[in-house]
């Protein structure tokens, strides 16, 4: 492959937030299209850490990534360069007084570190809040091309993340083995899936797992609703039934079930199926179980999918650097991969629209949403 025509000798790659299946797919591709050029390439230890804490790591917070270090991590889940989602540079948590937590910005000092370590451009690897970081950097004058990565595919401007696919494929898994159990027993099983304040898991899942009812958060549900499914489909002999909840569903005048809310990161849900099981077992008089998949979602290895459109968009985002462009996300556009600028990118979160074609296919075949 010739050199780039931009100068640019040095990259640096962070990966942010939760993780995702197809992370290191993206690295892989990134390294060895970057080297192909002639770049170093050097990973962030945990998002951003690796800078803003370099002393808390025996080997430095910065990894050279070589085709040695890469070799062999296309089909791993997780990231070879570690992840958080408590170092938010805009928003740096720390001590204060009486240990009291205290917030501040430490983005110029970051942007001060990747000019330190010479670092030409940086590919951000991350969710909703991880490409609102790198589109802020970006205003400040870092060269920031970003990687859209989330299970929860919430992002906007890309038909869809990495990781979506793989946390779909496992739930549908989880949900035909759900059915044998349920249906051995005459059991409701609530089986709760992560997604955020989206409901692209649950309801993609849902519908493919075949389930009866499906709670997310674009439509606030009715508990009472949702038992008497459970009733007409008793009436039918049908004697058990499955219902999926995402973690950011809410009942009608409700308000979402937080787990905790700390400084620095995103609030943590959870509890929503919990509630569901417990209502309606009162509701109906139906034995319920409760299955919360959580973090599994996140684990495991990526499918064909994910490992293909992570290693499309690791390689799309050196050929944007190559080619100059700043401040943009590589997204998704069948049949190619095109760069949306972030600031577009993060205005909005991609909810499920309710007039879709899944939603209507869901609607035609009696799956039940609670409303």
């Amino acid at each position: 492959m010739p050199a780039s025509a931009v100068n640019v000798k040095r990259i640096a790659i962070s990966t942010g937030g939760g993780d995702a299946p197809g992370l290191n797919a993206v690295i892989r591709a990134a390294v060895l299209s970057a080297i192909n050029r002639g770049w170093e390439v050097y990973g962030i230890r945990d998002g951003y850490n690796g800078l803003l804490m370099p002393e808390q790591y025996i080997e430095g917070g910065l990894i050279r990534l070589t085709r040695e270090q890469v070799r062999g991590i296309t089909h791993l889940g997780g990231t070879i360069i570690g992840t958080t989602n408590r170092g938010n540079p805009l928003k740096y948590p720390i001590k204060g007084p009486d240990d009291t937590v205290i917030e501040i910005d430490r983005s110029d000092e970051l942007i001060r570190a990747f000019r330190l370590h010479q670092i030409d451009a940086l590919i951000a690897v991350g969710g909703d809040g991880s490409m609102f970081i790198a589109n802020e950097l970006a205003k400040k004058g870092l060269w920031v091309v970003g990687v859209p990565k989330t299970i929860d595919n919430d992002l906007d401007k890309t038909i869809i993340t990495f990781g979506f696919d793989t946390a779909c494929a496992f739930t549908v898994d989880c949900l035909d083995r759900l059915h044998t159990t349920a249906a051995s027993h005459n059991r409701i099983i609530v089986m709760e899936v992560m997604g955020r304040y989206a409901g692209w898991i649950a309801l993609e899942s849902g519908l493919a797992g075949s389930a009866d009812v499906i709670l997310i958060p674009e439509i606030p549900y009715e508990l009472e609703k949702v038992a008497q499914k459970v009733r007409d489909r008793e009436g039918r002999g049908s004697l058990f039934s499955i219902v999926v909840v995402a973690e950011g569903a809410k009942p009608k005048g409700g308000s979402v079930s937080v787990i905790s809310r700390e400084s620095g990161r995103a609030e943590r849900l959870g509890g929503c199926g919990e509630k569901v099981a417990e209502e309606l077992e009162q509701l109906t008089g139906k034995e319920t179980r409760l299955v919360v998949l959580g973090h599994l979602l996140r684990g495991g290895s990526p499918t064909r999918f994910d490992r293909l459109i992570a290693q499309r968009f690791g390689a799309a985002a050196v050929r944007a650097i190559a080619e100059e462009h700043r401040g943009i996300m590589v997204a998704l556009d069948p049949p190619t991969v095109k760069y949306v600028p972030l600031e577009s990118a993060t205005k909005r979160m991609k909810t499920v629209p309710l007039n879709s074609d899944i939603m209507l296919t869901a609607r035609d075949m009696g799956i039940c949403f609670g409303d």
